[in-house]
């Protein structure tokens, strides 16, 4: 006997006196463990009708609701989980999950308000699902997924489809390959042994011709689709994560079940269009489909139960995994059948489809390191090799289940995905490639290509003018049928904008403000002018993939434009634009200008140095004016009055302290330029008597010394300290020394390198004047002995 792994182990505890309550719910069980679900749901419903102690009825309820689930019964599977969870009743953690099926059940029977109530108590459950979050924001205004639905007109096949299952077209040659559970043309009429319904086998409509010229029946826009996956011994089909990680969506068999009488299955419908089997060599006795095609015809891709050359295959845990699987055309059989090399028995792959130049293979897996249920991979052919799939990621998985992909001409994928925010069901998305591997933000299509069932298996040219889908909208969740649908209308619907214009000091809005709407449309550019309302918005629907500017005025006011693109946003969603505006300045009164001249000299000998560069900062408006000095190293501005100015000089060997001038209507303002070996005489550097420390009054002068040092990072100096005759030459020495030394710390203390400073102390040694030694001098003579000297020792 096989065994089975089940992720999920509800312990039931029966305490009821009835006896065949106990009973009835033990076969429930049973059956439910079994996936049996539609024997497990008469069971269930029967034991309910019995005095079940608390804890019991809602263990029962869950379960029964979760049958419901699985067998796409939504009605059905609303009521039981509204007796378990309705009108605020919490359930244990372990059964969060139930939250989510019961959102999705109320979203399937179009009650988006209640679904939003579930899926905020799910979000609280599983606040690592976004899903809880993308759904409940969604279902706040659902509405905008149906902005479109005048664009396309939607026909259900009914000249193909039965009352069994059909899904999942795709081109062939001039005709349609689609999967069906049919039993026509088949030699071997075998079933489901739980749900009496026939493996699924690949049909051929030959001529596209036909389909689109018969007769068909127009619907309106609901949905659902089912990719009838199941199990009868040990077959699983795509969507089931029995082996993979326990996540928020896991439940015995995430897939869709048909809710047929397992005793009497309804009679078959025959179609009006007649549809040939596509031979032995594909169809076997297990599952096949969905399927793609090389574009030649030459070759095949396609989905099967784990079953080649006569062998039937299971996993470690006697499961029956999907595989991908190629075959080659020869004649008119198919033949020389290959597994793909990222088959795997332990896990599923499935749903093909291929790139334009057939060297990009996109398909489905519940492979370990997904996202979810089932995720959608890509894999590029590598000198006839396929490479090692690599996951499309997170901006199209999701925690739920991505499905049955298609690449269009343009390279453009479209998926079916439960996961991502919907209309109920699988909803069918859009998503642009880059490289072939990543993928923008998908875009659900809305109205009426999907619905609140299940719609999934679009296939469609470049510009989505037509197509095909499957639903099983026609019949509220009990069978797949195809559906073709052509638009009428433009490709995606206008992207919302709010344009709000304000005042850019105040940002009070401004109404009645003139906007120049300008379209760069290729096929019909255009402007229009409109205004804003009281509030200062503007609100209009753009074209999509679209380039605009938006050209703003308003009385007393400075114009303002912006650029603004409606391309890969989500139209789904509104849009914010805002423009601000500057209220016009008062015409200022003329300003009154003066000549600012001055001579750049060297300051040894005083000479004129020509092209020498003089920057002139103007402190009013922070505004900076250039002028070169001649041959006889003057300088001249024009510059208006009622400003402070700094001056700076530039040339290469030779540096400056710069100067500062008053804003009057005539100034001169000379620069003195030093270079190597020159002696810079420091003013107001102050000692206390017979000390060395640095007052405060001295700080600012040697900040500017600081200054000086920055300017010119490769200036190296000699700070030399000197004093006058008066007390003895050995005391003057050190006492110098001691000063120079202190000033040289305070200024390495400001971040100049000790490596670029040469403290001195000259004492007497160095007088200026005639005061030494026994020499009578006034005070005036004394203090032009006791400086501060600055030796350029390197520039």
């Amino acid at each position: 006997m096989k065994t089975y792994i089940f992720l999920i182990a509800l312990a039931v505890a029966i305490w009821a006196k009835d006896a065949h309550a106990q009973s009835s719910l033990s076969q429930a069980n049973r059956q439910y463990e079994m996936m049996a679900y539609s024997k497990a749901i008469e069971l269930y419903e029967n034991a309910l009708k019995q005095n079940l102690q608390d804890t019991v009825k809602l263990n029962t309820l869950l379960k029964l609701g979760h049958s419901y689930h699985q067998l796409r019964d939504t009605p059905n599977a609303e009521r039981i989980f509204r007796l378990a969870m309705g009108e605020g009743k919490t359930i244990p953690h372990e059964h969060a999950s139930s939250y989510l099926y019961f959102a999705q059940a109320l979203a399937s029977n179009g009650k988006y308000d209640e679904a939003k109530e579930i899926y905020e108590r799910y979000s609280q459950a599983q606040q690592e699902d976004q899903r809880g979050k993308d759904f409940t924001k969604l279902y706040s205004n659902v509405g905008k997924l149906s902005k479109n639905a005048t664009s396309y007109v939607v026909q259900s096949l009914d000249n193909i489809n039965t009352n069994r299952a059909e899904f999942s077209p795709v081109y062939y040659k001039k005709g349609l390959v689609f999967v069906s559970a049919r039993n026509e043309a088949v030699n071997i009429k075998r079933v489901y042994g739980w749900n009496q319904t026939a493996f699924l086998d690949l049909y051929e409509v030959p001529d596209l011709s036909i389909v689109n010229s018969s007769k068909t029946s127009k619907v309106g826009g609901s949905a659902g689709a089912n990719r009838t996956l199941a199990k009868n011994k040990g077959v699983y089909l795509l969507g089931s994560d029995e082996y993979t990680s326990p996540t928020a969506n896991d439940t015995k068999i995430p897939a869709t079940y048909r809710s047929l009488n397992d005793k009497n299955p309804e009679p078959l419908q025959a179609p009006v269009i007649e549809s040939q089997n596509m031979g032995k060599a594909l169809n076997s006795k297990y599952h096949e489909g969905p399927v793609a095609f090389f574009k030649d015809g030459s070759k095949i891709l396609f989905t099967r139960n784990n079953y080649l050359n006569g062998k039937y295959k299971t996993s470690k845990e006697g499961i029956n995994k999907l595989k991908l699987y190629s075959a080659e055309l020869k004649g008119n059989n198919w033949e020389n059948l290959q597994e793909l090399p990222f088959n795997n028995d332990e896990y599923s792959v499935g749903h093909p489809t291929l790139s334009k130049d057939d060297q990009l293979l996109y398909f489905v897996s519940d492979m370990p390191g997904g996202f979810g249920g089932t995720d959608i991979y890509v894999s590029r052919n590598e000198n006839g090799n396929w490479s090692t799939p690599v996951n499309l990621g997170p901006s199209v998985n999701s925690q739920g289940n991505e499905m049955f992909p298609f690449v269009d001409e343009q390279g453009n994928l479209y998926f079916a995905s439960d996961g991502l925010a919907g209309m109920g069901g699988l909803d069918i998305f859009y998503a642009k490639l880059i490289n072939g591997v990543m993928a923008r933000k998908p875009t659900n299509l809305g109205e009426p290509i999907n619905s609140t069932k299940d719609d999934f298996g679009l296939i469609t040219d470049a510009e989505r003018k037509s197509g095909f889908f499957s639903s099983n909208r026609k019949r509220g969740g009990e069978d797949d049928d195809l559906f073709r649908f052509e638009r009428v209308g433009p490709l995606n619907p206008c992207q919302e904008t709010l344009v709000h214009i304000i005042d850019a000091a105040t940002k009070a809005s401004l109404a009645s403000a003139a906007v120049e709407v300008v379209s760069k449309s290729e096929s019909e550019p255009g402007t229009k002018t409109l205004y804003t309302d009281k509030d200062g918005n503007l609100k209009i629907c753009l074209d999509s993939e679209t380039d605009f500017v938006f050209k703003a005025s308003n009385e007393g006011y400075v114009n303002n434009a912006r650029n603004f693109t409606t391309k890969d946003l989500d139209a789904t969603e509104l849009v914010q634009l805002e423009i601000p505006l500057d209220k016009v300045k008062p015409k200022a009164p003329p300003v009154k200008m003066f000549t600012l001249r001055g001579l750049v000299t060297t300051q040894k000998d005083r000479k004129p140095i020509s092209g020498v560069k003089v920057l002139l900062h103007n402190e009013c408006d922070g505004s900076t004016l250039e002028a070169v000095t001649d041959a006889n190293g003057a300088y001249e501005f024009e510059v208006p009055s009622g400003c402070d100015y700094s001056i700076e000089a530039l040339k290469d060997n030779l540096a400056t302290m710069g100067t500062k001038v008053k804003g009057e209507e005539f100034s001169e303002a000379n620069i003195t330029m030093f270079e190597k070996g020159d002696v810079i005489k420091i003013d107001n550097i102050y000692y206390d008597l017979n000390k060395w420390n640095i007052r405060s009054d001295a700080e600012s002068e040697l900040n500017k010394l600081v200054g000086l040092m920055n300017k010119y990072p490769k200036m190296k100096i000699e700070f030399g300290s000197h004093t006058d005759s008066r007390s003895s030459t050995k005391y003057n020495k050190t006492l110098s020394t001691k000063r120079a030394k202190a000033a040289v710390s305070y200024i390495v203390k400001q971040g100049v390198s000790s490596k670029r400073i040469i403290a001195a102390g000259y004492g007497e040694e160095k007088p200026v004047n005639k005061c030494k030694d026994g020499v009578s001098c006034s005070e005036e003579e004394h203090q032009q002995n006791r400086r501060t000297e600055i030796k350029i020792l390197s520039l």
